[in-house]
């Protein structure tokens, strides 16, 4: 006995936890661990198996640290607030806005009153982390060495972009500026100027985010089972593919974000789930009628003069000398945390702040067997940033829109700030589910949503605009969801695989609009105009002759798209474009000349970058995974595989987001469809996919890059949902710590 309590002890003193583990934590690991069994499939896919749901997070959270612990650690990293103690001083502000709405000491004690239910999970995913780097002691964290249960609420949403990045990095350094701790003065807020601070009206390009869900009633198929798409337009490699099931009925697969310990878009045996990033309004700012009195500040609401809660938050931060640390005295009213000025007034923020409720609405839909189910676990209100697409196994479809929509009075314009000393200007609670523009079950055989307005999310059978409040909705109507209403309202028998192929339908609905400008501008020029080429004619006939589709093969498409970026470029400042994008706005404003000279130059652009501007899209638009890194490289003279499909900024609903990178002449993608599922819903589960690259964070792994023809192609594959579809199929067969 004395031998193993010294072979334990010399082990713990070579992990690298900040607190070196006891014998009876490294024994009550290795006992969770013993009730826990992950299947790798030949995908490298984990299906992970737990005697309780407990059991089943450590594994599931093991197996995502064993393909990709430095994506787990980072999402932790930036949860908690501690990114420049990795990064150094230039992510100070990052921290401190994380810090200003989640204090770790707030963390533990809503930790230590959540359910005990909760608390189970929590304990198990930060016993799983813990274990895998007790386990391999060659894992060297960037900043977290020890995981802890509370940990697990700061990042419980799932969504790669959370609320709180709502927040304007450059306005709150203008505001806490220099790290002292000394309070903004009103005199230093009033002169700071209003928006970005420094910011710039050059254009500058950013890639649509989001994602695509639809779901098919089972009238709308030829097997009459409902029928499920999930498209999440993120950031490659965010997520992990996996199956978490237990004995406790636990039975859910899909994506999950690195480091959650819940299926975040994906199905079990009955109910699916799609999340896509939504226009609701769930975030307010407030002007604050400041009054200092001594050293003290004070808000106005109504009469009363309300004190100002503040609290001095500590950054530490990375330097080449060792760690250093700033200190911000902070402030916060009633509704959230002070985080720039405006006009003299200080702003403050609200928006939904309920990580214990958000993190059990995250896990406790995985677990619903029907719509009833689902429905409740929305009375949570806690999805606050996306719409859901849902389909189950009783033949029900939806689109449940947004989840967290506080009630307001619709006197104000809430897309700008709005008084803080007005009390009518309070929330007054959450609409309720009747009371949200959802759609449940249309006569018309589907639903879906692009990130756009919710109002056609059903053809004839959408929410009425004119029924809800003016700001329940931000977004409008954009190319994708233009491209979604023509492909499903088309179609009566929907198969697996014709879902794929709407999934990946061709048409590019943004060039329909954009074109035909053009060809008019080109016709209302002279015929001697010298704007008119040999190779800007060429090109015009091409484009007249092109049926706006995508394909690896096609120059039109290179030259459409290289045409709208020059025509676009002169019109990026949205402030001045009237809610219109960039592209729309240019082909309404542009003179003609102005269209065929930006013409001209994508040519030349093509030209210089390609040796000649009648490049196939494939030959420009690649993919490629050189290395495990989280920032990505690219190399032109490595290889890389043709992608079809381009943005979905030009309506394309399989969305590849690439740019030329790091001085490269060919685009890279590096956004976009990142996980892809269709899934029938019937007496079993039928289901494919395919995530961006491969399963495996690891270079030189044989899961690191093996699925990127298919998802260059579409051609997912079968999702292996049963034992009995292993079988055949199975690598590896382990316990956690084997």
């Amino acid at each position: 006995m004395k031998k193993i309590v010294l072979a334990l002890a010399l082990v713990c003193a070579s992990w690298t936890g900040a607190a070196a583990a006891d014998p009876q934590e490294i024994a009550r690991w290795q006992t969770e661990a013993k009730a826990v069994t992950i299947v790798r499939d030949d995908w490298g896919i984990a299906h992970v198996h737990g005697k309780t749901d407990a059991d089943a997070v450590f594994g599931a959270i093991y197996a995502q640290a064993e393909d990709d612990f430095p994506r787990v650690e980072l999402n932790f990293i930036n949860g908690i607030g501690r990114l420049a103690e990795a990064e150094g001083e230039k992510e100070i502000y990052r921290d401190l806005r994380q810090k200003l709405f989640v204090d770790p000491v707030e963390m533990k004690k809503l930790y230590d009153g959540s359910p005990a239910w909760l608390k189970k999970l929590t304990d198990a995913w930060a016993d799983g982390l813990n274990f895998y780097l007790y386990k391999h002691p060659e894992t060297r964290p960037r900043v977290i060495v020890r995981f802890e249960p509370w940990m697990a609420l700061t990042f419980s949403e799932g969504s790669i972009g959370g609320d709180i990045e709502r927040v304007n990095l450059k306005e709150l350094e203008a505001f806490y500026g220099g790290g002292s701790a000394k309070a903004p003065t009103a005199a230093a807020a009033a002169a700071r100027p209003a928006g970005d601070a420094g910011a710039s009206h050059d254009y500058v390009y950013v890639e649509p985010t989001g994602s695509n869900g639809a779901a098919i009633a089972p009238s709308n198929t030829t097997g009459r089972h409902a029928l499920l798409l999930i498209n999440p337009h993120t950031s490659f490699y965010f997520r992990s593919e996996l199956q978490m099931t237990s004995d406790e009925g636990l039975n859910a697969y899909g994506a999950s974000t690195w480091g959650q310990f819940f299926i975040y878009q994906g199905f079990n045996d009955r109910v699916g789930w799609m999340h896509t990033s939504s226009g609701v309004d769930a975030i307010d700012d407030y002007l604050e009628t400041v009054v200092k009195k001594g050293d003290k500040y004070f808000y106005k609401v109504g009469a009363e003069e309300k004190p100002m809660i503040v609290r001095t938050i500590k950054v530490p931060y990375r330097t080449d000398r060792g760690m250093a640390e700033k200190t911000f005295v902070t402030y916060r009213t009633h509704r959230g945390p002070v985080v720039r000025s405006l006009g003299g007034k200080w702003v403050s923020v609200r928006m939904m702040e309920e990580p214990v409720k958000a993190l059990m609405q995250s896990y406790q839909r995985t677990r619903a067997r029907n719509l009833k189910d689902y429905k409740e676990t929305m009375a949570l209100h806690t999805n606050s940033s996306n719409n859901t697409l849902y389909a189950d196994a009783d033949g029900n479809i939806a689109m449940f829109y947004a989840n967290f929509v506080p009630r307001r009075d619709d006197r104000f314009d809430w897309t700008k700030p709005v008084d803080g000393s007005d009390p009518a200007t309070e929330w007054k609670g959450l609409l309720s589910f009747d009371e949200s523009p959802n759609v449940v079950n249309p006569s018309v055989g589907w639903v879906y949503n692009t990130n756009n307005w919710p109002w056609t999310a059903a053809g004839p059978d959408s929410p009425q605009r004119d029924k809800f409040p003016k700001y329940i909705e931000r977004n409008g109507e954009n190319p994708r969801g233009l491209h979604a209403v023509e492909v499903f309202s088309k179609k009566k028998d929907f198969t697996l695989d014709s879902l794929i192929g709407a999934a990946f339908d061709t048409h590019l609905t943004e060039f329909e609009i954009m074109l035909p400008p053009l060809l008019k501008a080109y016709d209302s020029l002279p015929p001697a105009s010298a704007l008119k080429t040999k190779d800007v004619n060429e090109a015009i006939g091409m484009l007249r002759g092109w049926d706006r589709r995508w394909s690896v093969s096609s120059v039109p498409l290179s030259i459409a798209i290289f045409w709208a970026e020059q025509v676009a470029r002169p019109y990026g400042d949205a402030s001045k474009r009237g809610g219109l994008s960039a592209d729309d706005y240019a082909v309404q404003h542009a003179t003609p000349e102005e269209m065929v000279t930006a013409l001209q130059r994508a040519l030349d652009k093509l030209e210089a970058d390609f040796d000649t501007w009648k490049t196939p899209w494939g030959d420009i638009n690649r993919f490629q995974r050189l290395t495990a890194d989280i920032n990505l490289s690219y190399d032109d003279s490595k290889p890389s595989t043709p992608v079809g499909f381009p943005s979905s900024r030009w309506g394309s609903l399989a969305s590849f987001g690439a740019q030329p990178r790091n001085g490269t002449k060919k685009w890279y993608g590096n956004t976009g469809n990142s996980f892809v599922a269709v899934v029938e819903f019937g007496d079993r589960v039928r289901a494919r996919a395919v995530t961006a690259g491969g399963e495996s964070g690891h270079q030189g792994n044989k899961h690191f890059a093996d699925e990127i023809d298919r998802y260059a192609t579409g051609n997912l594959r079968e999702v292996y949902f049963y034992p009995d579809q292993l079988k055949g199929h199975t690598e590896r067969t382990y316990q956690p710590g084997e």
